[in-house]
């Protein structure tokens, strides 16, 4: 019988990807997936380290899994919170037998459909905590292949990593700067997943190209949206930056027929979007919401912000409520600031 692993996926739907990367190698080695825990023979978390909640949810998921799993089956600890916190996670977490990083071979332990004691899980190379490698790994979690979608809609990762420097925000720091995927890879997944509904997501979408500008359709998503529009009947992003929605993306996004905007704001005082390191305001936010309408009414808006930054006072705070009435935004998330060691916003003076 083939040895049979778990995975469990914690966090945002890049996340998502990145286990059915793991999904797709673990399949083609031999092994088998299995949707209970307790018989699995290798359990995989994926974890998140965005913020605390999220962390606090990923080591309470680690010791539950690791009280459920059978005797004798591995448990392997993946995802941002091993990259960021691996050597503090090998030190005070016993349970997990390994703690694998996006650049760390994961050891299953078992034998599938081979004569060798170990397989072992190449996920790429291993970036620097402080300026991640440019290079690209020669095997790569972005570009491995994955199982058909088992829904009739995918998460599609057209990009790894993230060149801005938001106040709040470590993430850059641990999966490194913008790396754009190829088109032509980025739709070979796409007839792959044979999904009726692609959504495309990486951590800054919208700048998609702009790393190799020579390359990717001059430093834009625009044709990458239009390839994926003309072979699936839906296609909608996720998290845009609001000074990257140009005229040609929302056309881009109106045309694709579904018209629907995910536009990371964060906030809408002008001041303490400065000190977020974010661009904009809310009247510039409430104009191209009101333009993108006018262009087509039943456009669908989504955004998330942040309370209690360093330094928002009751007028930012009474601004935010204001812009959230009027904007009448179709689905709004709200989180309060967490203090994240390396970022900007973690010494600034005036914490709420």
């Amino acid at each position: 019988m083939a040895s049979r692993f778990y995975i469990e996926t914690l966090g945002c739907p890049k996340n998502e990807v990145d286990s059915e990367k793991l999904v797709g190698t673990l399949l083609a080695q031999g092994l088998t997936a299995t949707d209970d825990e307790s018989q699995a023979d290798v359990v995989v978390v994926n974890t998140c380290a965005f913020i605390e909640d999220a962390r606090k949810e990923s080591i309470d998921t680690i010791l539950a899994l690791s009280d459920r799993r059978k005797k004798g089956a591995r448990l392997v600890v993946t995802g941002c919170m091993a990259e960021r916190y691996g050597d503090e996670l090998r030190a005070n977490l016993p349970e997990a037998d390994q703690i694998a990083g996006f650049g760390v071979a994961i050891a299953t332990g078992v034998a599938p459909a081979a004569a060798t004691a170990t397989t072992a899980i190449t996920l790429g190379k291993k970036p620097s905590l402080a300026v991640a490698s440019e290079t690209v790994p020669s095997f790569d979690l972005l570009n491995l292949p994955r199982p058909k979608s088992h829904t009739p809609w995918a998460y599609v990762k057209i990009a790894e990593g993230c060149d801005r420097n938001c106040g709040f925000c470590a993430i850059p720091s641990f999966r490194g700067p913008q790396r754009s995927r190829d088109i032509d890879s980025i739709l070979r997944e796409v007839d792959d997943l044979q999904a009726k509904e692609i959504v495309l997501v990486a951590q800054d979408l919208a700048s998609y190209g702009k790393d190799r500008p020579g390359e990717l359709g001059a430093g834009s998503i625009v044709p990458l949206v239009r390839a994926v529009s003309a072979k699936v009947p839906r296609t909608r992003l996720l998290y845009l930056y609001p000074s990257d929605l140009t005229d040609d993306l929302i056309e881009a996004i109106l045309a694709s027929g579904v018209p629907y905007f995910d536009l990371s704001l964060q906030h809408v005082s002008k001041p303490h979007l400065r000190r977020m390191r974010r661009w904009g305001d809310g009247e510039r936010f409430l104009k191209r919401i009101a333009d993108i309408r006018s262009r087509d009414a039943q456009s669908a808006f989504r955004s998330n912000f942040i309370v209690g930054y360093p330094g928002e006072t009751e007028d930012d705070h009474d601004q935010l409520l204001s812009f959230v009435r009027e904007a009448s935004l179709d689905w709004c998330g709200f989180f309060e600031y967490s203090p994240e060691e390396g970022t900007y916003a973690v010494d600034l003076p005036d914490q709420v």
